[in-house]
């Protein structure tokens, strides 16, 4: 057993070996660019290219033509949600979102309200779910956009997807998701679920960095979209820019496995975060699972420790690779503005952890992770005099706190 323990699958993946093996021949032997149509190299990279397009359609039940290759969801989401703002700003200019969303939706959301746009909103549950009744109330004649995530990055919680799309198309509002925890890990088909636009990058599914795909509904409707980068054409004019072979291949290849692996590969995660979950609950008490209990991601686990602070906890924990419940800002530690949406308090926000498992994730690791947890936890609780009170039977809500 290798370590440290990788337990941070969904901020990357390695490259499945399978990948990495049709890769290497379009670094050096097939080395042509897709864009050259006088002579075999060209030729036979553009082969290439379009069996990986082909490829990733497959695994969310589009065409081939309605995938874009980009350089990555963050660009994806960027495209979707720019690209319909200016070609459809004559129609209205209302956005409607969540505010747990990724920052490369959010941001980008915030850029457009610079702009003029209105965007709306739509508060999440204790769960960090968003129904479709919310949706089809906040939709206005002037709504050209419905942006919603289909699982959260962090408590993993999967929205109800194919309701909200159901009601874009009664609306005649363009349906937008970021897919990207979602692809490969659950059922994901954007024609029986109403998308018309969908995010997704390689790197979630075992595929190389820096490059991803934007799905593009060609037809009811047939969705059109402003270019964010000029210059050649490629991509049928959405996305200008020689294309990446090698990582478009390995992107291919990453989504024909995903596809293979979707009757079992979930299944297994899902025991293996469960095994996780049922080894520290049996010797820890005050623990608190965040985001939806069945509707989540089968690798996801995101648990709040009580009375323990989250960044030491995992300097307690260094053989294993989580991610906290904080992100570093400036001067102070910031909890997590998911967990701060769906009613996390701040001292719970600030003991979270986000466990992730994957394809390479092993029993014999997750054990191990087990007894590094509890053992980190102990520790830490120990030295908190708050759980020795809570302990004893004190109600910390009762006590008067007082300063000197």
């Amino acid at each position: 057993m290798k370590k440290p323990i990788y337990l941070d699958y969904h901020s990357t993946t390695p490259v499945d070996p399978e990948v990495l093996k049709a890769m290497l021949p379009y670094f050096t032997e097939v080395f042509g660019n897709a864009a050259s149509r006088n002579h075999e190299f060209g030729w036979t990279a553009e082969a290439g290219v379009e069996k990986a397009r082909a490829q990733v359609a497959g695994l969310i039940g589009a065409t081939d033509k309605e995938i874009v290759f980009t350089s990555g969801a963050t660009e994806s989401n960027n495209l979707a949600i720019l690209g319909v703002a200016e070609m459809y700003a004559e129609k209205g200019k209302h956005i409607i979102t969540t505010p747990i969303e990724h920052k490369a939706v959010l941001d980008t959301c915030q850029f457009l309200e610079s702009k003029g746009y209105q965007i709306t909103y739509l508060p999440v549950d204790k769960t960090g779910m968003v129904s479709a009744e919310q949706v089809r109330q906040a939709i206005r004649p002037d709504t050209i956009l419905v942006s919603i995530m289909f699982a959260n990055n962090e408590i993993g919680t999967v929205n109800p997807i194919g309701e909200i799309g159901r009601v874009c198309k009664e609306k005649g509002v363009l349906f937008h998701t970021d897919a990207v925890q979602a692809v490969g890990k659950v059922p994901v088909d954007v024609n029986s679920m109403g998308i018309d636009l969908l995010s997704v990058t390689a790197h979630k599914i075992y595929g190389p960095k820096g490059i991803g795909a934007i799905y593009v509904r060609r037809k009811n409707p047939r969705v059109r979209l402003s270019a964010l980068i000029h210059g050649g054409g490629h991509e049928r004019g959405m996305r200008s820019g020689t294309l990446n072979v090698p990582g478009i291949v390995g992107f291919g290849k990453a989504a024909e496995i995903a596809l293979r692996n979707l009757s079992t590969e979930p299944k297994r995660l899902a025991e293996l975060r469960d095994r996780l979950w049922k080894g520290i609950s049996a010797e820890l008490d005050e623990l608190y699972i965040n985001g939806h209990p069945t509707s989540r991601l089968p690798n996801n686990l995101n648990v709040s420790f009580a009375f323990v602070e989250g960044e030491s906890l995992m300097m307690g924990m260094k053989e294993l690779a989580v991610s906290s419940g904080s992100a570093c800002t400036s001067a102070s530690l910031e909890p997590s503005y998911v967990l701060k949406s769906i009613g996390v308090g701040e001292d719970l926000a600030h003991t979270s952890i986000r466990f992730s498992v994957g394809r390479f994730t092993t029993e014999e690791e997750i054990d191990f992770a087990v007894a590094k947890i509890v053992s980190a936890v102990k520790k830490l609780r120990d030295l908190s005099p708050l759980y020795e009170m809570v302990k004893e039977g004190v109600d910390l809500k009762s006590v008067h706190w007082t300063a000197h």
